[in-house]
């Protein structure tokens, strides 16, 4: 090979070579700027992530062991009841035990179609909210940067029946909602209520959330959570009734998750003074809400961070007749 040759060949080299360091370098700081940016949950929430997610695998491998050993009994069954003689007598049915109580599941109080609306408890004006959605995934790289989970609920996917909007090449996407089918997902239909939201006060997995709910919480000493403070397995939280309204439009809707950005906010939430959310990422945010009540409340956006809503909360007797009134839930165990 001549000298010149050689000297192209090396020359080409070292400039692919830098090439490819500049690419890994945009890569690297767009993966950064993209963490940087995350709209992500809790930091107490996100310890979690990773042990929630092996026992929702190791579930999933459990139901599906115990699907094929009842399929193979099933047909060992049918095998054996063939090769029994026709002529065998059946024997005689025994006595169906008696019935057991089951255990007591702390609830909240369940909602009557038909309440005023009314609420004595303060009202927070001109809040940012943003919207999120059950199978949301806003950035795969973060510990917690999907709304497979919520804080009460490890199997919140699953339990909810699946992405709350449509599923398009593996991606759960956001929808348009309408009035004309009460503003429920077009592509599934929910176990769960579709009118859903946070609030930045996670009562069960934030330390200081947890250690300060039985004071702050201004429905700790009702009946329903009489003794309860200090049981983590019981949220204060979940599926309390919250009335939202927007431009003349009031709608209601069910806790779910805890967020956004900030956990123990209870300054905010639970304040008498309008105190402004401690959150400063989000345009400021003070809480999400679902396709359900953005499309409820006629949000501009449907992902975006310039909608603002007037919201308190409201007891369940006192929630109105509506399409949040079609699936609606009173259980408040967490679910890990």
């Amino acid at each position: 090979m001549s000298a010149a040759v050689l000297t192209l060949v090396v020359a080409t080299t070292v400039g692919v070579g830098a090439a490819s360091a500049e690419a890994e370098t945009r890569t690297t700081a767009a993966r950064a700027h993209a963490t940087d940016s995350n709209r992500g949950h809790s930091a107490q929430k996100s310890e979690k992530w990773q042990a929630l997610q092996l026992q929702a695998e190791k579930k999933q491998a459990e139901k599906k062991q115990a699907a094929k050993k009842r399929a193979e009994k099933k047909q060992a069954d049918k095998q054996n009841a063939a090769k029994k003689p026709t002529s065998t007598p059946t024997p005689p049915a025994e006595a169906a035990p008696a019935p057991t109580t089951p255990p007591a599941v702390a609830t909240t109080p369940p909602a009557a179609a038909g309440g005023s609306g009314a609420s004595s408890y303060p009202l927070h004006t001109g809040i940012v909210a943003t919207t999120f959605w059950v199978g949301e995934i806003f950035d795969a790289n973060a510990e917690d940067g999907s709304q497979m989970l919520s804080t009460y609920d490890a199997n919140w996917f699953a339990n909810y029946g699946g992405c709350d909007g449509v599923t398009t090449k593996g991606t759960c996407s956001t929808e348009k909602r309408v009035a004309g089918n009460g503003f429920f997902p077009t592509s599934m239909t929910p176990k769960q209520n579709p009118f859903y939201l946070d609030l930045p006060y996670d009562d069960v997995n934030d330390k200081t959330g947890f250690a300060n709910r039985g004071s702050v919480i201004p429905w700790a000493n009702q009946a329903a959570y009489a003794g309860k403070a200090g049981d983590a397995s019981v949220s204060l939280m979940k599926n309390r009734w919250v009335k939202l309204m927007k431009d003349g439009q009031t709608c209601y809707g069910q806790i779910a998750d805890a967020g956004p950005g900030e956990y123990h906010d209870s300054a905010y939430v639970f304040g008498s003074n309008d105190a402004r959310p401690a959150n400063a990422r989000y345009g400021g945010a003070g809480m999400d809400v679902s396709p359900a009540l953005n499309g409820c409340l006629g949000f501009a956006e449907l992902d975006g961070d310039a909608d603002v809503v007037d919201w308190q909360f409201v007891e369940a007797a006192d929630v109105p007749a509506g399409p949040w009134l079609t699936v609606s839930s009173s259980d408040n165990r967490v679910i890990n």
